[in-house]
């Protein structure tokens, strides 16, 4: 790894993002503003916003993320930033990994920002430490990165590329144990649930969130960075030196 190579594209795509009003709006206030959202939603069912708002402090990072992300490493894949950028003596792992650290960094902001007006403001209440809800909401935020980078490589335009939202991120959603427990799924859903990222990121939160600390949650929690690292890996394997 060259870290001359991977500051420089992580400092250049930074650069990129931090003029882009719509985009960083939508990464640092759309996440809050929709918990806040279900604050008021369910302000007259008590105990109801405690019990779902701590794993959505994580899940909403993460699916902004993911769109963010396909979309804007799709317009360097389009525009031929990235083409040139492969014409040149680069390893696609140091190029790759500049691209995650940049929007790793935003990443850590988003998730911040959330849980600071989910427990600081919105008053939502957790059994289990919030540095650890910070923490995994980072982490999840960066899994929703790593398939935006993934998927941005079998996408042809931006419409295409949300058109993923759809298909990967919200049957995840619905799988993984947020509306239904996944104990009372059909037998067949149940396993399609195991095999899914979301559903550990969900089971995560959902374990702090009652402080059950025990070693199911670092399992858990490995889940979710192995995941991180094999989107990454593939999403390096997506990367050619000429666009056919």
């Amino acid at each position: 790894m060259n870290r001359r190579i991977i500051t420089a594209t992580a400092w250049r795509i930074i650069c990129q993002l931090r003029h882009d009003r719509r985009t960083l709006a939508m990464m640092f206030l759309v996440p809050p503003a929709l918990i806040a959202l279900l604050k008021y939603i369910f302000n007259n069912t008590p105990g109801t916003f405690d019990r779902i708002g701590v794993p959505l402090v994580g899940i909403f990072p993460l699916t902004i993320m993911f769109l963010v992300t396909s979309i804007a490493m799709l317009r360097e894949r389009t525009t031929g930033t990235l083409e040139r950028l492969m014409s040149m003596p680069l390893a696609k792992l140091d190029l790759l990994l500049g691209y995650g650290l940049a929007f790793a960094v935003f990443a850590a902001i988003q998730a911040t920002i959330a849980a600071t007006v989910a427990f600081a403001l919105l008053r939502l209440n957790t059994q289990g430490p919030i540095w650890l809800v910070v923490t995994l909401a980072i982490l999840n935020a960066l899994l929703g990165m790593a398939l935006g980078l993934l998927v941005s490589a079998f996408a042809q335009s931006e419409f295409q590329a949300v058109q993923f939202m759809p298909a990967i991120i919200i049957p995840q959603l619905l799988l993984s144990g947020l509306f239904v427990p996944r104990n009372l799924m059909p037998r067949v859903l149940d396993a399609i649930s195991g095999a899914l990222p979301f559903t550990y990121a969900f089971d995560a939160l959902t374990r702090v969130a009652h402080n059950d600390l025990n070693s199911h949650l670092w399992i858990d929690i490995a889940v979710i960075a192995g995941c991180v690292l094999l989107a990454l890996a593939l999403g390096a394997a997506t990367l050619r030196r000429r666009t056919r």
